[in-house]
């Protein structure tokens, strides 16, 4: 998993959801791809999808349910989970901070 991304754009504009909870920043590359890297904190939070993404952990712990499954699923530092396009999930954090690297594949 790369954790640093050599020339970039880093958008200094936070995206804060669910009151601060969740906080991402937006990195562009010169091909025109993005990404987000970001925290979630404590709690448990539902987000949609637009695109495909693919949800990276570096550091932390979470678990997971995509939309239309019944199962949760727990991932750690280390581990990755896809989202498909026009689709969501159910994300929970017990206890610490959640690191992630979100990257749009779809």
């Amino acid at each position: 998993m790369t954790t640093q991304f050599p020339n970039v754009t880093a958008v200094a504009k936070a995206n804060v959801y669910f009151d601060g909870k969740v906080v991402s920043h937006s990195i562009l590359f010169p091909d025109g791809g993005k990404k987000t890297i970001g925290l979630i904190y404590p709690g448990s939070f539902h987000f949609g999808t637009d695109k495909a993404e693919r949800m990276e952990l570096v550091a932390g712990s979470c678990r997971v349910k995509l939309d239309g499954q019944a199962q949760w699923k727990d991932y750690a530092a280390g581990q990755a989970f896809d989202v498909p396009a026009k689709s969501g999930f159910d994300i929970e954090v017990k206890a610490g901070i959640c690191e992630y690297i979100c990257s749009f594949i779809g």
